[in-house]
């Protein structure tokens, strides 16, 4: 784990094993994925973004889980689930979802393939 990753969970350290089972199942799937950590996120791409994890408040605090990452994933669809948090077309589209995760079991099939569908969908952009 490099510094700059363990920062950016310094103020929320028990979201460190959500973030490392996320990046573990993508990588794993995709290795050619490019991982950057910057202030507010941490971000996913291949010749563009398809995900970032981050702790956006997409909620109100007192909703929010603890521990709890956003996972937020650009989409060529609405995703329409009972998982999503929020989901906004910031271009005609192109669906921005968000999908909070508190524990690693939320890291599952389903989820991956949303994964995938965002990662096709950046590669070819």
């Amino acid at each position: 784990m490099d510094t700059d990753t363990l920062m950016f969970f310094e103020q929320q350290p028990d979201a460190l094993p959500l973030y490392e089972a996320f990046s573990e199942a993508v990588l794993k799937r995709y290795p050619d994925t490019k991982i950057k950590v910057q202030k507010s996120q941490i971000s996913f791409s291949n010749r563009h973004i398809f995900a970032c994890v981050s702790f956006l408040r997409v909620k109100k605090k007192k909703e929010l889980p603890h521990p709890y990452l956003i996972v937020t994933l650009g989409l060529s669809y609405p995703l329409e689930s009972p998982r999503t948090a929020v989901i906004t077309e910031p271009y005609p589209g192109r669906w921005t979802t968000h999908i909070v995760i508190e524990k690693t079991e939320n890291i599952d099939k389903e989820l991956l393939g949303w994964v995938g569908d965002a990662y096709k969908f950046a590669e070819s952009k």
